[in-house]
């Protein structure tokens, strides 16, 4: 199907209003919604978010934003099966037996059920999610940290948190993150959420990032601080060849999913 020059500008600005408006929009609802096929809005998204009007996902687009993250719920459906790659990977190096403090995050979720079968973890998180995942599980000690609740994610912040969390010194410490600078900067949008996670990262034997190849130079506001101060990153695509050599010098291990 061809278009004309002027009604692809005037998708394009519609695709753009939609999603500034509603935090994301799947492939599939804005092909319905415009009439055209997957394929013309997998183009429109690519061309947008080169012209750096929106931030192409998996399966969608979202908002080009520093300082406002894909909402939980969006968050939950994007790159499924890859977030459930990086659990079982970071499962299969985890011991029974380990102690752990899991952060807020769709991909930490996926870890607390990948780690489902391990026996006797000891588990901190200011994840209601993650809670009441592992709690079901007779032999898990799970430890909850107090403060304030966010009804959008079950996430738990503020200095109640990080005061808590820094009277145990954790074997692992597993985070999520929401954007990885190319020269080696964690980054996040909530002051309150990094504030907590910079606590866990310090009270942490060992630390692992797990993240999706969508955060590899994703822009947010908020500095966690540096992919150096991480052990492993797990993830499921190769970074780029300018954060790789970040990686590479300050001896980060990297796994791949």
């Amino acid at each position: 199907m061809q278009f004309s020059r002027k009604a692809i500008n005037n998708r394009h600005k519609s695709i753009i209003s939609l999603i500034s408006k509603n935090g994301f929009a799947t492939v599939e609802e804005m092909a319905k919604r415009y009439n055209v096929t997957p394929q013309t809005i997998r183009r429109d998204i690519n061309f947008l978010d080169k012209e750096g009007h929106i931030s192409r996902y998996h399966g969608g687009a979202a908002p080009a934003s520093s300082t406002e993250n894909v909402a939980y719920r969006h968050r939950k459906e994007l790159l499924l099966a890859e977030k459930r790659k990086i659990a079982q990977k970071v499962a299969s190096i985890i011991p029974d037996k380990t102690s752990l403090c899991i952060n807020i995050g769709t991909t930490t979720e996926h870890v607390a059920n990948a780690l489902y079968d391990h026996r006797k973890l000891r588990i901190i998180t200011n994840n209601l999610n993650v809670a009441a995942i592992m709690s079901k599980k007779e032999d898990f000690q799970v430890i909850v940290a107090g403060g304030i609740v966010r009804s959008r994610d079950g996430g738990i912040t503020g200095e109640s948190a990080v005061k808590f969390i820094q009277q145990f010194k954790m074997d692992i410490g597993i985070i999520g993150i929401s954007g990885i600078d190319l020269d080696g900067t964690l980054l996040d949008f909530d002051f309150k959420e990094v504030h907590v996670a910079r606590t866990i990262i310090d009270n942490s034997r060992k630390v692992f990032l797990v993240t999706d190849h969508s955060k590899f130079g994703r822009n947010a506001m908020v500095k966690l601080g540096s992919i150096r101060e991480i052990d492993t990153l797990v993830t499921d695509k190769q970074p780029p060849a300018e954060l790789m050599d970040v990686i590479q010098k300050h001896d980060v291990k990297l796994m791949i999913a």
